[in-house]
């Protein structure tokens, strides 16, 4: 019988785990004004992720309303797990301690510990993943885009809007992560916001029906341009879907969760596989096989 996971996780104490200049609502209260997060400029125009176009269009009573760019990167598979498998799975992390993190966040590692400024790791404490974890990997290989995936670390992160919890724009290492990241989302939907801070401009055409006929009909139209700097794409992530990103999305793209869309208790498993120099042929190819081999003995508990 499968257990059921709580609306909220209990809180082992209420002091956050912020620094430097991130913020959540615990370490907020105290303060006067508003906090920094805030401060920061923000997007000018909205765009929205269409799955059956692979589009970003541009958002309804915007100045772009009815333009749009390819998106190439993403991959949603919703119902990637039953409701009973997400209550399972949870109620298994909460028997786990959460760590606090930044910006209102909690998590549970499960992967080496990894200096990325100094590109050096160290295996102490790690045993694998999570038991549990087995059989979701064996279900991504049933898909083309994942048939050969091979995660070597997992990170939980739990987000409440109890703590006002959020994660900045980030690109995602490339020295010891390879091309896919993958994303189990659990407990509640939410938007992942897409950024790009490169120069020059994104060539706009109409928006596409949802077809790919029309989609290369559409290119031929007339255009428009926008500063890339200037546009943020958000791409709905339903509950219980797994998100890849790729490509262009996982490399010049940004991404981040902003407070004001976490609604609810939402918990979050992210796999990451190895980059070429870990692989076959790679010059830490044994390193990275031995990585793999403890990732995949699926024998795991948090690192701490």
């Amino acid at each position: 019988m499968a257990a059921v996971a709580s609306a909220e996780a209990p809180e082992v104490r209420q002091e956050c785990g912020c620094k430097g200049i991130r913020t959540c609502l615990i370490c907020e209260r105290p303060r006067h004004g508003d906090p920094i997060w805030q401060l920061a400029p923000k997007k000018t125009h909205r765009f929205l992720y269409c799955l059956d176009t692979g589009w970003a269009v541009g958002a309804e009573d915007s100045d772009f309303e009815g333009w749009a760019f390819p998106f190439p990167g993403v991959t949603l598979i919703e119902d990637f797990v039953t409701p009973e498998e997400e209550a399972e799975m949870v109620c298994l992390m909460d028997q786990d301690p959460w760590k606090l993190s930044q910006s209102g966040r909690r998590k549970q590692d499960y992967g080496p510990k990894v200096n990325f400024r100094k590109q050096k790791l160290r295996m102490a404490g790690f045993q694998g993943l999570p038991s549990f974890s087995q059989e979701l990997v064996r279900r991504m290989g049933l898909y083309p885009e994942l048939e050969d995936f091979q995660p070597v670390e997992q990170c939980n992160l739990d987000y409440s809007p109890t703590r006002g919890s959020a994660i900045d724009p980030h690109l995602d290492d490339s020295w010891l992560w390879g091309e896919r990241l993958v994303s189990l989302n659990l407990l509640s939907p939410t938007v992942m916001s897409m950024g790009r801070e490169a120069s020059g401009s994104l060539l706009l055409s109409p928006a596409p029906p949802a077809s790919p006929e029309a989609s290369m009909d559409s290119m031929l139209g007339p255009s428009r341009s926008v500063l890339c700097h200037e546009v943020e794409v958000a791409v709905p992530v339903p509950r219980r879907s797994l998100l890849v990103l790729t490509g262009a999305a996982r490399h010049q793209w940004t991404h981040a969760i902003h407070r004001r869309h976490i609604k609810a208790r939402r918990v979050c498993a992210t796999f990451r596989e190895l980059s070429a120099e870990f692989c076959p042929g790679g010059k830490q190819q044994d390193l990275g096989h031995e990585l793999l081999r403890v990732a995949l003995s699926f024998q795991g508990r948090p690192v701490l």
